[in-house]
């Protein structure tokens, strides 16, 4: 999308800098390009004042001019340096790149330990992360730092072991440096061995758990608990039956002969929360994941997609427990009987092998599709994937259910009626409710508003139109 920039491009800086087009936006602020390479923000002075105020910066770091009747501040940074919003990540390319968003992130909670960094603008120069005071709900450090290390993954630092494994091109001694410079201490946990052992993941953040029986809590948080996934009451009904509750109660389980729990096909239209549903259980179950698509495994080469799905296999059996995600199984697990060729019978071969296998070794296997009428059958047979759950559209209950779950940690105004909301977004992918809520925080925030209220909702609405799909008709979630 383009952005109305500010100040015209060519418009020359006290620094010299000659502005080009704008990159970012929020409240209050812009980032713009630099002709001579490189970046500058520009912000209104009620913002760059809010910022000394709090002390996060001194009050000369930022430049004053007068642009028609506005008063604005900017910096300037230089190519090598970053200065980007901190949801915009990209992986760094080195350990000091790391490093130097580390210590920005100590050094701006070191001054306010209450702000909000997730939606704030990263300025490598002055080596701070500065707040937008967005009316979004605070992330915590932890994911902040795992969310920029990664490239935009909510993966939290405190799943050191899981962490490692997206970043394997860091060793694992620079990358326990990089989290210690962010202020988390990893010595209690680790010792002097920086490589995690697998019973030993949790980390101690030295500025937010201040004693070792908080550290263990944290360890033991899962235990007892339930899976909660909003707007999806069966489903999540089924998670924490099948899967969970065998989980978290091994012995009794092992008893009757149940060791793991058995792989799932989840399948129905696009859009309508196969994904979300998911990525929330890895992330409740917090074990290392594996992804296999169409786009990391096939090849034109005989033999060598049959390779890379052993490979994937080979790996979550490694790091047991784990999860391995199989999206849009059609593509490689299609029907034999139709156009089949000798390839095609390698690669449904090598999953009828393996996925018994990875069972057996402590690996959960979910797959996913929008077309389970292409897969092969041998594939969904019990015995490999023992369920096969039918995902629909959510109905306006379930919508309901997860516009409460969203909304519950904003700030919003009284008068906002949430039944209105879910009657219309009902029937829609739950991408189309988490646009409009997003889009609607924006609008208020764009506006200058402290709440969320029913009139950015709806002009959010009206922004997100419902779109034709086949069919037309509305099912049910349904076990097959």
């Amino acid at each position: 999308m383009i952005l109305d920039a500010w100040l015209p491009i060519g418009h020359k800086l006290l620094s010299g800098a000659t502005t080009r087009a704008a990159l970012f936006e929020g409240a209050g602020w812009q980032i713009l390009d630099i002709q001579e390479t490189g970046r500058a923000l520009v912000v209104h002075d009620r913002l760059a004042c809010r910022w000394v105020d709090s002390g996060l910066l001194d009050n000369g770091v930022l430049m004053p001019f007068d642009f028609g009747n506005q008063r604005l501040r900017f910096v300037v940074s230089g190519a090598d340096q970053v200065l980007s919003p901190v949801s915009e990540s990209h992986s760094p390319n080195s350990k000091n790149e790391a490093l130097a968003f580390a210590v920005a992130l100590k050094a701006t909670r070191t001054i306010d330990q209450n702000i909000a960094l997730q939606d704030g603008i990263y300025v490598e120069k002055i080596s701070r992360i500065l707040p937008t005071y967005s009316i979004s709900s605070r992330t915590d450090d932890d994911v902040v730092l795992g969310y920029w290390l990664t490239g935009g993954a909510n993966v939290s630092v405190l799943s050191f072991r899981r962490l490692h494994q997206m970043l394997s091109w860091l060793p694992p001694q620079d990358l326990k440096d990089v989290v210690e410079a962010a202020g988390f201490d990893l010595t209690e946990v680790f010792g002097p061995d920086p490589r995690p052992s697998p019973k030993r993941q949790a980390l101690k953040p030295n500025h937010v758990i201040a004693t070792r029986a908080a550290v263990h809590a944290r360890n033991d948080q899962k235990s007892g608990q339930t899976f909660e996934l909003p707007g999806r009451p069966e489903l999540e009904l089924f998670f924490n039956e099948h899967i969970v509750d065998i989980v978290q109660n091994k012995d009794r389980y092992k008893t009757l002969g149940i060791e793991f729990p058995s792989a799932v096909v989840l399948h129905g239209p696009p859009g309508c929360g196969k994904t979300f549903a998911v990525e929330r259980l890895v992330d409740f179950l917090g074990w290392p994941n594996f992804q296999i698509d169409a786009s990391s495994i096939a090849s034109p080469y005989i033999h060598e997609t049959s390779r890379k799905v052993s490979e994937v296999f080979d790996k979550a059996m490694q790091s047991a427990p784990s999860v391995l995600v199989i999206d849009e199984m059609e593509a490689f697990l299609a029907d034999r009987e139709i156009g089949s060729g000798h390839h095609r019978v390698e690669e449904v071969a090598e999953f009828l092998r393996r996925i018994p296998e990875a069972t057996k070794n402590e690996v959960l296997v979910v797959a996913m599709t929008n077309r389970v009428d292409m897969v092969d059958p041998a594939i969904l047979r019990r015995g490999r994937f023992d369920h096969v759950i039918k995902v629909d559209f959510a109905r306006e209950a379930e919508i309901l259910a997860l516009l409460e779950q969203l909304l519950s940690s904003l700030p919003k105004n009284d008068n906002v009626e949430l039944a209105y909301f879910s009657k219309h977004l009902a029937g829609r992918p739950l991408s189309d409710v988490a646009f409009v809520v997003r889009e609607g925080a924006r609008l208020a925030a764009r506006s200058g508003k402290e709440r969320l209220d029913q009139e950015s909702l709806l002009a959010a609405l009206r922004a997100a139109p419902a779109r034709e799909r086949e069919g037309g008709v509305q099912r049910r979630i349904g076990f097959v």
